[in-house]
């Protein structure tokens, strides 16, 4: 399963105490996030998120975030999932599909086919959505950012980038309902956590044998 939203969410907080309530009830949890969760991986999250590479174009931008997604299936991913545990990523195929298919304008289908061939057609079961104003969300990224000085290169875009990759993120959950959950995330870290845990329960409870293992293909 994954997490998605725009910048400020409180995807990373929110999927941290969802990884502890899951492994509380038992469940052999892995947690990644995105870009990154291997070492080629976290080299290639310091070029994208770095502010200096203001220059970056929108493709290299979204070939990079597919190289370390590649690297995240082969070298991790899939051998837990072979092992039968439960995946939860910080991000996945979806935030491409809003950042650069929407947000840099290069068309969901183009990103979407380029992702394809990175992670050979491997999908979430579930997607749990976190959904803020950009402009609130922003404010909390910018406050809270691992790089300090105002925020990362994608934070540092302007309101109406921001503003489209959400408007991305809502088509896909439209496209996908049964996928795709959006949550409200502008209340406290308890409430939301509380509504994230209900659908996941539910989810995990409903799922069939074969299901309910983090991302499948």
């Amino acid at each position: 399963m994954t997490l998605e939203g725009p910048e400020g969410a409180g995807k990373t907080t929110q999927g941290r105490l969802l990884v502890e309530h899951l492994r509380a009830q038992g469940y052999d949890v892995l947690w990644v996030r995105e870009p990154g969760g291997t070492a080629l991986g976290e080299r290639i999250r310091a070029l994208l998120l770095d502010p200096q590479f203001r220059e970056m174009s929108p493709r290299t931008e979204m070939l990079l975030f597919a190289a370390s997604r590649a690297q995240l299936v082969d070298e991790v991913i899939e051998p837990a999932l072979r092992q039968g545990r439960l995946v939860v990523c910080d991000r996945y195929v979806d935030a491409s599909l809003a950042y650069q298919g929407v947000g840099r304008r290069l068309g969901v289908d183009l990103v979407r086919s380029v992702n394809d061939a990175a992670t050979r057609g491997l999908r979430p079961d579930l997607t749990l959505l976190l959904d803020i104003d950009p402009a609130s969300g922003l404010r909390r990224a910018r406050a809270e950012t691992e790089s300090g000085g105002g925020g990362d290169r994608l934070e540092q875009e302007g309101l109406a980038f921001h503003i489209r990759v959400r408007e991305g993120f809502l088509a896909l959950a439209r496209n996908e309902p049964q996928r795709i959950r959006v949550i409200d995330a502008r209340g406290s870290v308890e409430d939301v956590q509380r509504e994230v845990r209900q659908v996941v329960d539910r989810f995990l409870r409903d799922a069939r044998p074969d299901q309910g293992r983090g991302c499948l293909p």
